[in-house]
């Protein structure tokens, strides 16, 4: 299977803004064992302002676009040394792929990314993609890594995609403030009533919350591609997934094509 997984800042970082080491190891750990299956791995990683910030000591992200852009572009290198360095204890090759709106919508341009995700691919390894915060402005931005992730699925006709985050699954309420809310486990269909539980963004580390999530899952449900989404605690999850055991996460069904219908 060609599977994107997706962790957010939230999750790669610890409250202090530094990375959690830790659980970025086993998260390595299960991706390269994974890719030793036979699988194909693609791994959206959010994290660079946050660590950027952390490594300049800083006490929060900067709100302006170029101290942003500069603190992006320092946690981008820190977060791409300690991948490269973690994934080759396992034995695997990583490379970064950068992205903003506009390469992804123009056709020769998309077109330019597929081929590099595919020679990538190729070559054994893993691609680690982000959102080229370094130089984006307003216009060419994604906004977040949920969106980004559903797009590069899109683009490179994946299999599975799956986004893992600081709230175990989409529920009916916002389990931060209600306590009785309950877990969806499956969504058949991406419906206006879908889209109104989906709740406000989440941490302040991360750009995205379950809105983004579920947008993201009406890109790749519509091309035929399903997804969950799942708490980033424990890597291991995405084991479960991939062995479809139920109660965990919330699994969203994927459209079926036009060549499937046909």
């Amino acid at each position: 299977m060609r599977i994107i997984i997706k962790i957010g800042s939230s999750t790669l970082t610890h409250k202090t803004g530094k990375l959690n080491l830790r659980l970025i190891e086993k998260y390595i750990r299960v991706l390269s064992d994974l890719k030793n299956q036979g699988h194909e791995i693609i791994l959206v990683s959010s994290g660079a302002m946050a660590v950027g910030a952390a490594k300049m000591n800083l006490p929060q992200k900067p709100e302006e676009t170029p101290k942003k852009q500069a603190i992006a572009a320092v946690g981008q290198s820190e977060l791409m040394s300690i991948y490269s360095r973690l994934f080759a204890d396992y034995g695997c090759q990583v490379g970064q792929i950068l992205l903003t709106k506009d390469v992804t919508s123009r056709e020769e341009r998309r077109n330019n990314v597929i081929n590099t995700f595919n020679a990538l691919l190729g070559y054994g390894c893993i691609p680690i993609v982000n959102e080229n915060d370094s130089v984006e402005v307003e216009e060419i931005k994604f906004g977040d890594n949920d969106t980004l992730s559903a797009i590069v699925a899109e683009c490179i006709a994946a299999d599975l995609l799956i986004l893992l985050t600081d709230i175990d699954a989409l529920y009916d309420g916002d389990p931060r403030e209600n306590p009785n809310a309950e877990k969806i486990h499956t969504v058949e269909e991406i419906t206006d009533h879908i889209r109104r539980i989906a709740g406000a963004p989440g941490s302040n580390k991360g750009t995205g919350g379950m809105s983004t999530k579920v947008k993201a899952a009406a890109i790749a449900t519509e091309q035929g591609i399903p997804m969950y989404i799942g708490s980033g605690e424990n890597p291991e999850i995405i084991y479960d997934f991939l062995e479809g055991k139920p109660g965990i996460g919330t699994y969203f069904k994927a459209k079926k094509t036009a060549k499937e219908q046909a």
